[in-house]
């Protein structure tokens, strides 16, 4: 199973992007990611279908037209320079991405039933949360998370964990529903490590008989595949910044991210 969870560099490259993760790849029901590479004075044409899409900037600058309507993203110039601004891109519709310096661009989707307007995401207004403490400190950026940004499905949100901690801890889950207390969410974790030969690691896991186990060495553009189980920690190599993008979704009506903590792991972490 680790096998087929852990998403290497390339496996699932082809043509259009250099990862492509769909529900039917990831054997789930809702969530997705793309990564599109653009030389400059490329554009990209897609369409969005029965999902819903975040164009979010990972390196370089770009100008998304959304069936009449245009947004340009100033972007940034890696993921560890700081927020990014991002465009919402609705179902059944004609999206066009043009970046005339080039860059790369990730396309988080779910899956969904409402159609809702495409909008533009300043930086500036992205909620960013020191999360832990000590040698479990990290950043999220909660720029789609479920109280930031309205969605009809998708949560996305990116961690920095500076080299040596550990995030995602303790270990927990979104597996099940459970009014009140869990939703259930399937999650992508797509991986970049600065500097050069920097790797981290990945856990996950069973909450259940035969769910989901990976240990995962993880570099720059590999994913890991979380459908279910007790995930965490992520960690960094000492002296390397590890950026992990997290994109979520699930079938239930309420779009929320409540998880559970493994009770073997919550004594003095949050």
């Amino acid at each position: 199973m680790s096998k087929e969870l852990y998403v290497p560099r390339g496996a699932t490259a082809n043509a259009q992007y250099s990862l492509d993760i769909d529900p039917e790849r990831a054997g789930w029901s809702h969530s997705s990611l793309r990564i599109v590479e653009l030389r400059p004075g490329d554009t990209h044409l897609f369409t969005t279908g029965d999902s819903e899409w975040i164009v979010l900037p990972l390196q370089g600058s770009c100008t998304v037209h959304i069936e009449g309507e245009t947004f340009q993203l100033l972007g940034r110039d890696d993921v560890f320079a700081g927020v990014s601004d991002f465009a919402y891109a609705p179902r059944d519709a004609q999206v066009q991405i043009a970046s005339g310096a080039g860059g790369r661009f990730a396309l988080a989707g779910a899956k969904c039933e409402r159609r809702l307007p495409a909008r533009y995401g300043p930086a500036p207004e992205v909620p960013v949360e020191d999360r832990g403490s000590g040698g479990c400190a990290r950043q999220v950026r909660n720029f789609a998370s479920a109280d930031a940004f309205a969605c009809d499905k998708l949560i996305a949100v990116e961690v920095i964990t500076p080299g040596g901690n550990w995030s995602s801890y303790p270990p927990h889950k979104h597996d099940e529903t459970r009014p009140g207390e869990e939703t259930e969410l399937e999650e992508i974790y797509y991986f970049e490590i600065e500097g050069p030969n920097g790797f981290g690691y990945q856990r996950v896991v069973p909450s259940r008989e035969g769910g989901s186990d990976v240990l995962a060495e993880v570099r720059t553009g590999d994913a890991v595949l979380v459908p279910d189980g007790w995930h965490g920690p992520s960690i960094a190599q000492p002296g390397h910044t590890m950026y992990y993008l997290n994109v979520m979704a699930g079938p239930g009506e309420e779009r929320r991210w409540r998880i559970c903590f493994h009770p073997d792991h919550t004594e003095g972490y949050r």
